[in-house]
Formats: structure tokens, sequence, C-alpha cells
């Protein structure tokens, strides 16, 4: 009989003299034994013989909980330990049992007045603070359930388990430092723990300490060579730092392990994509889109994945971060514009040097503050850029989240009384979309930052009647709201640097220059065909693409030979910084965009730089947001509807000296006169939206769909 058994027993026996009452102790102690053994159906026979002899054995009442809750049946299981706590109300095991079957239930609020309780009886007991700390994880109170794992390590002789769950509360709350401390003394008890190992790579990872990070996930692979977490968070670090080589090298490896594992699976198709490595990739990314997991949605939308897929890629997702968060919503308080400013609060990590902050800028600074109050919550820190110290300054109020966990942030932000919270992330690189899930603002936007639907957390999507029609609203958990013109902003007052000379961006001189500055993973095997046959269809012409990874650029490199085309054609844009990339847009002739993904930001560069925009519409919203550039700028002309029809029209533009010319021309006449760039009307239509979204809110209807009218 081991150690607990014989605790179980010097707690529950019982002692009445009499032949009886030894009688009754004799069946407990088997039956404790047999418990402990996990032989449950003759434990439940002895126990109820106990019972028999004796109704009110507050013992044998608590472990036939014990046994119900081992079986599933967590009803029976509470009502036998409130029995038992009804005969001896001080029982500390029959308390923390209770709180663990409450937990199972989602009692949570109970659960935990009952471990409370255990540890006011008995504040040594360290089976209680650890169900306690669990349950208030649980509910995302990781402040709390910090406090309750540090006093079971100041309790008991420290374990490897304890530090663990003390490391992931830490982490949790964003304190990585002090977590990765409390996994490195798990390690230091335990070092043959993959899982440990795991975890102390994640909160280093956390620290912006990539190599040591690195080294912990591959200890953790080398003790347990099927530990796939570790193989699919080492291959997103290499991934990061821009060896993709050694990222796809890990992704491969679990995959001859585990050839099934989901996750991996998709996770080294978009890397694939990524590095344009595309022998077989089509018909895995079909497989992929044809399955019910939860994928990141924002890999599923370079997938070729239809709107209806999107959506329920995007609503998994979403279903993915549970059901636990507190709604925080405030009850509609009447404002009126004569009675205070309606609050606008933008969420977002990318309030630094990034494309978004790029575009949305002059729009926080032209914010119409008679009306509104705008603050920033920046889950990012400083980068020292320009683009930072201008961002802070247009904001009334720039508030760092950063340290915050998702719940404190979201308290927080609903503590300042916004009234529209407005994302800027959706699900791209560093989101925290969590945070969403608290409702912490009675209305939430999905806006700029994600080209597609959330599946849940935003009540509305800014779009416009291009890029989103509205018979396109089945395919969007938001309801869609129409600006006239453009959903995306701009920044006039980019600069554009001095020119370089051809020979400076390596382009030859006289050659007609073919551009597309997007990013790698945007680019296909059916739009890299279509730009080699444009090459061979246009003697001495080039492609111009930005600087890619040295494994992307030789499977270009690879991919124009296998199309007969000289790879030397095939020039690469060293990234700069924007004023001079734009400056050298001058030398290309026609920017040719990518399908299923257009170019945003990119798309706006160009055509801000006076680069006319070639693009393919789609059925989605990411696959339409050039087209919608194209007819904010006045340039409709240039959105083709299928990929025959923007080969066709690309070779026309690049033989037509005259017809390219008259785009040049219409271009340069609409930058400063059409929608795309008048920021000013732009914000005018924005802020339109924001109180049209108010008064439905303040109404007390339900969102619906709406466009606004031009002002």
């Amino acid at each position: 009989m081991n150690r607990k058994a014989r605790r179980a027993i010097a707690r529950y026996a019982e002692r009445p003299a009499g032949a009886a009452g030894s009688a009754v102790g004799v069946l407990f102690t088997r039956a404790v034994a047999l418990l402990q053994a996990k032989r449950l159906e003759e434990a439940e026979t002895l126990y109820l013989k106990v019972l028999a002899a004796n109704p009110n054995h507050a013992g044998s009442l608590n472990h036939l909980g014990v046994i119900a809750r081992a079986r599933g049946d967590l009803e029976k299981a509470v009502s036998f330990i409130r029995r038992a706590l009804t005969i001896r109300p001080d029982d500390v095991s029959a308390l923390v049992n209770l709180g663990g079957v409450l937990r199972l239930l989602g009692e949570y609020e109970e659960a935990i007045s009952a471990c409370r309780k255990a540890i006011s009886l008995k504040p040594a007991s360290t089976e209680a603070y650890t169900n306690l700390g669990n349950l208030l994880m649980e509910i995302k109170r990781p402040h709390e359930a910090v406090f309750a794992f540090e006093e079971v390590l100041k309790i008991a002789p420290p374990t490897p388990n304890a530090y663990l769950r003390l490391g992931i509360a830490l982490a949790e709350l964003k304190r990585m430092e002090a977590a990765a401390e409390a996994y490195e003394k798990a390690v230091a008890l335990d070092p043959g723990s993959a899982g440990l190992h795991y975890h102390l790579g994640n909160a280093l990872l956390g620290m912006g300490r990539d190599a040591p990070a690195s080294e912990a996930f591959k200890k953790a692979i080398a003790l347990d060579p099927d530990f796939a977490p570790a193989y699919i968070n080492l291959a997103a670090l290499l991934q990061a730092r821009g060896m993709l080589r050694e990222a796809l090298t890990v992704h491969a490896e679990l995959r001859g392990r585990q050839p099934d594992h989901a996750q991996n699976n998709f996770n080294y198709c978009f890397l694939r994509n990524y590095a344009c490595d595309w022998d077989g990739l089509a018909d895995e990314q079909s497989r992929l889109l044809q399955t019910d997991n939860r994928f990141v949605p924002f890999s599923v939308l370079a997938m070729n994945a239809t709107p209806a897929q999107q959506l329920a890629f995007a609503k998994r997702w979403a279903a993915g971060f549970g059901d636990q968060a507190i709604c925080l919503t405030r009850a509609p308080a009447a404002i009126g514009s004569k009675r205070r400013k309606l609050r606008l609060g933008y969420l977002s990590s990318d309030f630094n040097n990034h494309a978004t902050v790029h575009l949305v800028s002059e729009l926080i600074e032209r914010h119409d503050r008679e009306r509104f109050e705008v603050s920033a919550y920046c889950y990012s820190r400083d980068d020292g850029s320009p683009q930072r110290s201008r961002i802070r300054d247009a904001f009334d109020r720039f508030i760092e989240i950063i340290d915050l966990p998702d719940s404190l942030a979201a308290r927080r932000i609903h503590a300042d009384g916004i009234d529209i919270l407005v994302d800027l992330k959706g699900y791209t690189k560093g989101t925290r979309s969590q945070i969403l899930k608290w409702r912490p603002a009675p209305i939430q936007v999905n806006y700029l930052g994600y080209p597609g639907t959330l599946g849940d957390f935003a009540d509305y999507i800014v779009a416009d009647p291009f890029i989103a029609p509205m018979d396109h609203q089945p395919f969007y958990s938001e309801k869609i709201v129409h600006l006239p013109d453009c959903y995306q902003p701009n920044d006039t007052r980019k600069v554009i640097g001095e020119a370089p000379s051809r020979y400076a961006c390596g382009l030859p001189e006289g050659a007609f220059v073919f551009c597309s500055f997007n990013n790698t993973y945007k680019i296909t095997p059916e739009v890299f065909d279509i730009w080699m046959r444009l090459l061979q269809a246009v003697p001495g012409s080039v492609l111009w693409l930005l600087e890619a990874n040295p494994l992307v650029k030789n499977n270009l490199a690879r991919e124009a030979a296998m199309r007969c085309v000289d790879p030397a054609r095939l020039v690469f844009a060293p990234k700069m910084d924007l004023p001079a990339h734009l400056a050298r847009h001058v030398h290309a002739d026609i920017f040719l965009d990518t399908l299923p993904v257009n170019a945003h930001t990119t798309a706006s560069d160009a055509l801000w730089a006076g680069l006319p925009v070639l693009t393919c519409a789609g059925y989605s919203f990411v696959s339409r947001v050039a087209g919608s550039l194209l007819h904010a700028i006045g340039l409709p002309e240039l959105v083709t509807s299928s990929l025959e029809e923007y080969e066709k029209l690309a070779l026309k533009l690049a033989t037509d000296a005259g017809l390219l010319a008259g785009f040049r021309s219409r271009l340069a006449a609409n930058r400063l006169n059409a929608p795309l760039f008048d920021i000013a009307r732009y914000s005018r239509d924005l802020e339109a939206a924001y109180w049209r979204i108010w008064e439905i809110h303040e109404a007390g209807e339900t969102p619906r769909a709406f466009a606004v009218e031009r002002i």
C-alpha cells in the first residue's frame, strides 16, 4: 500500500468501540487500498457495504464521489461529496474534491470557494492551492494563479510540475523573464523532460532570445523525437530569422515521423508557398482546405480558398479561443453630439515602421478632435523609428499594453470607456485577437489590417462597394460597412526621395521593366507562368522583384529556367527606407499584381509614385484590394476579371507605348484629385461610418450592414 493510501486510512478510518466499528474500519481500509490501485468496482462495493453499516460514514461518501468522477458521472460525484461535507464540513479532502468536480462542471466561482475554504482549514494544503491555481488559470485570472502556485512552492519541497505551473501563469502575464526563471528551475529538477525544455524555449522566445530558445526547442526534440510542438515552434523561429531552408527541414523531419500532423502540414505548406517551392503544392493546399482542422486564417488567404472556406476557417480559429472570457460590454449610454465626444480606440502591434502605419498615420492626425477622442492600444515594443514617433504623437493617448495579459488589457480598454474599438491586426503576425474576445468595448470593428473576416469578435468590417459587395455578406461574420470610394486610407505626406540611376537599381538601359514588389508568398505558379511568357514575348524585358531570401531567389531562378527564361532577367530590388523605395519606382513601366492575394500597401505605393498597376480581381476581399484602389484612382480599365484577360492586357501595355503613356498621364492627373489620395474626404467618410455605427448601437438595434452616403 502506498503512502497516499496510508494517509487516507489514517484520515477516514472510524474508531468506534465495539466489533461493528472495527469491521467498518477494516472494510474502509480495504476499500481505500483498492481505490488507490484503481480497482474502482471492487472499491465501490466495499464503500457501499460501509455505508450500509454506517450511513453517515463521510470518508466513504467522499471516495464514492471520487469514483463517480472517474467514471464521468459528475452530478453523482457532486451529490456524494456534498453529503460527505454535510456530515463533516471541515473535511479538507472533500472540499478539494468538490472543487475539482465543480471545475469540470464549469461552476468556477463555487469551485474556487471550496478550494479557498480548504486552504482556510489547512493552510499547508498544496493540493488545494494547486487546484485553486488551475481554476484561476482557466477563468483567465493568472495574476491570482501566480500567488497560488507560489504558495505551493513555499509549503512543500519544489517539484518540476509546481515550477511549470508557475511559469505558465507568469507567461500568461507576459512576465517572460520570471517565467523563464521558473522553467529553468523546473528543468534543473527534471532535465529529461521534453515539455519543460519546450516551455523554456517559448519564454526565451518571448524575451527575444532567439538563440537559446532555438537550443531549448532542439533539446526538447532530442529528448522526445515525437514532441510535435517543439518542431513547430522551432520552425517558426527559424522562418522569422530568414532561415527558410532550415525551417523547411524541421517541418520535413516532423512530417517523416508524423505524416498526418495537420498543423505541421499546414505550416509546411505555407512556408513552401513563401519560398516559392511549388512542386505538388497546389494539390496539398487543396487537400488542406477540405479539412475541418483549425489553422491560422491568414495563411488560408494565400491558398486560393473560396470566401466560404475563409469564413469557415476563421470561425474555427475564433472558436478555439474558448468561451470563458467575461463579457465587459457596458450598457448603451446616450452620447449625443452635444454631450461628449465619441471615444475611439485603435488596437494594434503595428505602431512602428510597418505598412499599416504608413497607411493610417495621416488619418489619425486628421481625426476631428471636436467630435472624437482617439486612443491607441499598442502591444509592441518601440522600434525607435520615425514612424513610431509620428503615430505616437498623432493620438490623444498612446497606451502601451504589451506587458498586460489579454484580460487586463481588455479591462484597461473597458475602464477607459472606449465606445468603438477598432482592430488593426486581425489574424496577421503578432496579433492578440483574444483581447477582442473579452468584448472590452460595446462596438468592435475589423479595419484595414486584415483582408478578410475574423469569424467572430467584431461587429463590423470596413469595406467598399468593389472590395466587398453587399451580396458577399454571407461570407462575413461582421456586418459590412461601405465607404463611398475605397476602404483603404493613404498618407499624402509620404516623401518620394531622389531617384537613383537604372544602373544603381541593377536594371539594363532601355529594357522594358515589369515590376512586382509583392511579398513572395503571393506569387503563384499560375501568375509566374504569365510573367515568364511576357518576358518571352517582350525581347530584352526584365522582371523586377523585391529582394527575397536566397532560397526564394534560387527557387525562382530554377522556375524561370524551367520555363525557358534566362534567370538573369529576374532583377531583385534590395530593401530600403520608404522614400528611397518610392523613388526607384520611376524606372518601372508597369506593376504586375498577384492573385489570389493582391498588392495592398504595395499597390498604393506604386500609384503614389506614379506607376500604373495591373491587377486581376478575384472573389474574396484579399483578391480585390488592388481593384478597389484602381477604381478610387480613376483607372478601372486596369482591373481585369480573369488571368487570361490580365495576360492579354499586360502584353498590350508592354507593346503599345501610347496606351501605357496614356495611363501614366491619367494617373499623374488623378493622383492629387481622385478619392484614393483625398485623405480629408476619406477621414470625413470614415468618421461618418463610426457615428452611424454608434447611432445604431445607441438605439439598441442589432448591428446591420450599411453604406455611408457621400458627404
